[in-house]
Formats: C-alpha cells, structure tokens, sequence
C-alpha cells in the first residue's frame, strides 16, 4: 500500500537516472520529478491506491549515461542537448523552436530554460494551504540577453495538481522580445489509442511547408481550420484529430489561438479506459494582469511515429520507435522559433511574442492536473473548463467533473511574493 500524506505536502531533493539532481514532490495524489537540467519533468504520475501511473513521455534514446552533452561525442546521434535529456514537461525560454541564431548568439533548441540546469535554491512548505514548493533560478549565459529566471513548482494537499510560477526579469536597458510557453509531453501507459485530446481554441492552423513537418505530416501545410475535428489532410479529406490513434506512422502539428475572451486557458487530453485527465490551465488574456505573461496557443504535436532518423530511430531509415503527444502552450509562430516568431509578429489574430519591459519583470503561472474521475463522465472528452474559486470545473457534452484546483494560482502567488521578496526579486 502506498503511504499517504495528509495533513501537508512532502518534497525531497533526489539523484533520479543518468545521476540527474531532482526535485521530487507528492501529496498523496500525484508525484512528481523535475530535473534540474532543463526544468525536465519525467514523471506526474497519479497515485490511487496500490495504482501509480506516469502520464509523462520517457522516450527511449534518453541518455542515462551521466556524462554531459558533448557535441562531438553525441552530436551525431542526438544531435542537440535538448534530445539528450528530454522527458515529460518542459520550460520553453526565451525560444520556442529548432537552435537557431537570435541577435548574433546561438539560442538552444527550446531556449535556456529547457538546456540548462537550474540551480536549486531551497524547498519549504506553506502553512496555510499545507502545501511544498521548491525555488530554483537560472540566469541567461550571453550578456546580449540579460534575462534571469526564477521559478516556483508546488504541490498542494487535495490537489491533483502540478502548479508553477516562473518570472522572467530583463535586467537590460532595452525591451526584450521572446517566446514563451510549456512543452507537456504525454506517453504511455496514459498515452493510447482512444484517448480524447481538446483544447480551449476556437481557430486552428498547420504550419507552413519549409519546416520540420514538411517530410513527415499527413496534413496539408499552411492550412486554417475551425476545429480540431475537422484538420484536413494533405490529399484533401478531413481527420478528426480529437481521436488519438495508434502508431500511424506520422508526425504532426498543429497550433490553435486561445480566444482573446478566454479568463482561464486550457488544453486537455482525456483516457477513458484509465478514468484519467491530464489538464493544462493558465491565466486567459481576459483575466491577465500587467506583469503575466500570457500564452496564446494551444499546440498538439502528435509524434506518432513519422521520424525515421536518429535520436527518434536507432539509426538512419531506421523505425521510428516512439508514441508520443505534445500537448503544450505557448505564445510563439507555431514551433518554429523566436526568430520566425519575431518576424511575423502574430498568428491567427494574436501576438507570436512576449514582450519583457527593461528593467522589469514577468510571470507566467500554470497549472498541469493529472486526476481520476468517475461515472464515465469525462469518456467522450472535455468541451469546456470554468474555473471556480477552488474547483476546476471540467465539462463533457451533458454533465460535468469537479477538480480540487487553484485556478486562480491565488496560493501560489502568495508563497512567490513571500519568497521572491526575500532573494531581493
């Protein structure tokens, strides 16, 4: 039997695989693992019971060595740091997309936040909600972007939820464009045929032909369409992307704008065969103050097996041995990098980048939920999600499930102001 806390949260420092320092927090609902390096998140895992599963994506070719990544020893293979150590969730700044060359300095596939290791700070508990949090920072390497990053992860008693607050201070005397946003990762065993995916978007679209989605999609490039029901395929006929496949052999994109009237955003993906939703939820445009940082997009790249090269294939032409889903956020031009983004300044009617003021700084709070439900209630997937002042109120085609939640990030926000002030932020 698994043990449980109750009264409070519990959070400890651990050396996980490949001799990777963690963070490990539960509450009795859910676990879960961030890595120092890159902000990675192998594991959310829900407990129930004598039942733990892992909704996060644990690709194979992750490298458990223990040696850093060196680009003449492992460039060949996995070819960028990220696909070294990528697992699960991921912070995605100040780039959102392939390493490419911003404003004369290399930019990591993904940006700093998803490369490097943050430095961990200390954990503590807050003894109002009984929660745990962990504080880590994380300052950028090129004295072009004076951008440093701060960063809250927090479990709360009664909470099937992984709640993050993650500030981005411009300490230069310029404004500073970037692209922001979280890269959820979702695999088996949560990950299968049948599983319902949605979102909060009401306008989707395909990235346009020139990018890494060119030799693997299914889909027509550089399309618009009102629903994830109705994507069209590159011959012509619609897919109904709601509906997770198996294994098809392709890999997919697509991105759709969160709807400027939206006061809670959200994508969701939903098993019905495991009574599980996984949920992600930030602050809408409607209810964004000032100093948040706002993610316009919700983006699905649906990895099912298209990518017939390494990391993703043991060797070149080789099967492509992964089943995966992205079931990120973000404010960037689809996946393509804040290069891109910065040039074409909006998609869909809203803005490709995060603007932080000199001198100042930005937050972005967000919340991922991995928690069971009954009755089959949720089976056909989530329609619509309202936030209540401690419920996430998810809402399928006839009835409705009631998440403990913090959808306001009203908690969190109190632990950051408390301990930000401290470190002089």
């Amino acid at each position: 039997m698994i043990e449980k806390p109750t009264e409070r949260s519990l959070v400890t420092r651990v050396l996980e695989a490949g001799k990777r320092e963690a963070t490990f927090l539960r509450n009795g609902q859910i676990r879960v693992l961030i890595d120092d390096i890159g902000g990675m998140t192998p594991e959310l895992s829900s407990e129930q019971e004598c039942r733990l599963i892992n909704a996060h994506w644990l690709p194979w070719f992750r490298s458990n060595s223990g040696e850093t990544f060196n680009d003449t020893k492992h460039g060949s293979f996995w070819r960028n740091s990220l696909l070294y150590n990528i697992a699960g969730n991921f912070p995605c700044i100040p780039n959102f997309g392939p390493g490419q060359i911003i404003d004369g300095i290399s930019m990591p596939a993904y940006g700093w936040t998803a490369n490097l290791p943050w430095k961990f700070v200390k954990t503590g508990f807050d003894n109002v909600s009984g929660g745990a949090w962990a504080l880590s920072e994380l300052s950028s390497p090129e004295a072009k972007f004076r951008l440093s990053f701060k960063k809250i992860d927090m479990v709360i008693p009664g909470h099937a939820v992984h709640y993050t607050a993650l500030t981005v201070k411009n300490s230069g005397d310029t404004d500073t464009e970037i692209n922001a946003g979280f890269h959820n990762t979702l695999g088996s065993p949560f990950l299968e045929a049948g599983c319902r995916v949605s979102a909060c978007a009401k306008n989707w679209a395909t990235p346009p032909a020139g990018g890494e989605f060119d030799a693997t999609t299914r889909l027509a490039l550089g399309a618009e369409f009102p629903a994830l029901s109705k994507a069209p395929l590159s011959y012509g006929n619609k897919e109904d992307l709601t509906v997770i496949p198996g294994p098809i052999g392709y890999t997919d994109f697509v991105c759709g704008s969160v709807p400027k009237s939206a006061r809670l955003s959200w994508s969701a993906l939903v098993n019905p065969n495991l009574k599980l939703a996984y949920v992600c939820f930030f602050t809408g445009p409607a209810a964004a103050e000032s100093n948040d940082i706002v993610l316009y997009f919700n983006d699905f790249w649906m990895e099912f097996g298209g990518r017939p090269f390494p990391p993703w294939s043991a060797f070149e032409g080789g099967s492509d041995l992964n089943y995966c889903l992205g079931a990120g956020n973000s404010t960037a031009a689809y996946c393509y990098g804040l290069e891109y983004s910065r040039a074409a300044k909006e998609m869909l009617g809203s803005p490709c980048t995060v603007t932080i003021p000199a001198r100042r700084e930005k937050t972005l709070y967000y919340g991922t939920l991995f928690g069971s439900y009954e009755n089959n209630v949720l089976d056909g997937g989530i329609v619509g999600i309202d936030g209540e002042e401690n419920h996430l109120v998810c809402k399928s085609t006839a009835e409705a499930w009631k998440f403990n939640a913090d959808p306001s990030f009203r908690i969190i926000k109190a632990v950051q102001k408390r301990e930000f002030a401290g470190l002089g932020q």
